[in-house]
């Protein structure tokens, strides 16, 4: 059976005309737009997915004392768990997401191992608190720093899982240094490993390097090209049919999770779901 994740939050909420200002990117739509955000998770649901990634990725302590606001950092994190699930059917799992401290694509702002546990620790807390079902350690270039927020999430006592990154490049994590995050994660507790803010094809390859963990295996990859001022801007053909066909190659290769990441909208998510399930995709 292929569990289906939702897609992101925070390039979806640009397509739609809500503004996702630096540093607070999509944490911004937690006070701005809360109905918008709903409706994006509302629509996750019904294009197939069951596991929702709550808006938390820029709401850690951390991210939020740059625009000197930590003290927001229980509140909005308290609202993005609790706009997913009374957006969602009951049943569904809300995963506290947990994002790098610092750069997705830039592992070597990775704070030192020691501040990375703490704040990963306390962000893992405050999410186990807020009511996540699961913690989604996602988006991780550095190992050492994937590896903290890993010990910090399973802590809690949540089921945790880990997604990993080579970039929009592919080259941020070689083979070798996903394999053995990966091994080590496992060591650590996480109950699955995913790869993901890939392309697809990358994905692909990770997959298969990952398929023979004794845990399950998932991908979630990029539709469009990065972009600085909002993180991924989505271009080009938007028909959902080819990344379906991308998801249906990473479960041949034994990944049992998907969904879809930057620049893939519910449709990309329907598109996979209909694929895996064999069910007709909406018009």
């Amino acid at each position: 059976m292929v569990t289906i994740l939702d897609g992101p939050v925070g390039t979806e909420l640009a397509r739609r005309g809500v503004p996702t200002p630096l540093p607070l990117w999509s944490a911004h739509a937690l006070r701005a737009a809360p109905d918008a955000l709903a409706q994006i998770h509302r629509d996750y649901a019904d294009a197939g997915a069951t596991v929702h990634t709550a808006n938390t990725f820029r709401t850690s302590a951390w991210s939020l004392r740059k625009a000197g606001l930590a003290a927001e950092a229980e509140p909005l994190t308290r609202a993005a768990i609790a706009i997913a699930r009374d957006a969602v059917p009951a049943g569904h799992r809300i995963a506290g997401c947990l994002a790098p401290l610092e750069d997705c694509y830039r592992p070597d702002l990775s704070p030192p191992a020691s501040i990375a546990l703490r704040e990963h620790a306390a962000m893992a807390e405050l999410l186990a608190e807020a009511g996540a079902d699961l913690l989604l350690c996602e988006t991780f270039p550095h190992p050492g720093e994937a590896l903290a927020a890993v010990r910090g999430a399973a802590a809690t006592g949540l089921p945790t899982w880990l997604s990993l990154t080579a970039g929009p490049n592919g080259d941020l994590l070689d083979d070798a240094a996903l394999r053995a995050a990966a091994e080590q994660a496992i060591a650590a507790g996480v109950s699955a490993v995913l790869v993901n803010c890939m392309r697809p094809d990358r994905l692909l390859a990770a997959v298969r390097v990952l398929a023979d963990l004794p845990v399950p295996i998932g991908a979630y990859g990029n539709v469009g090209v990065p972009c600085p001022d909002q993180g991924w801007r989505t271009e080009g053909d938007d028909d959902p049919r080819p990344y379906a066909q991308k998801a249906l190659d990473w479960v041949d290769a034994g990944a049992s999770i998907v969904g879809g990441c930057c620049g893939t909208t519910p449709a990309h998510v329907a598109a996979v779901a209909a694929a895996v399930t064999g069910r007709r995709a909406p018009a």
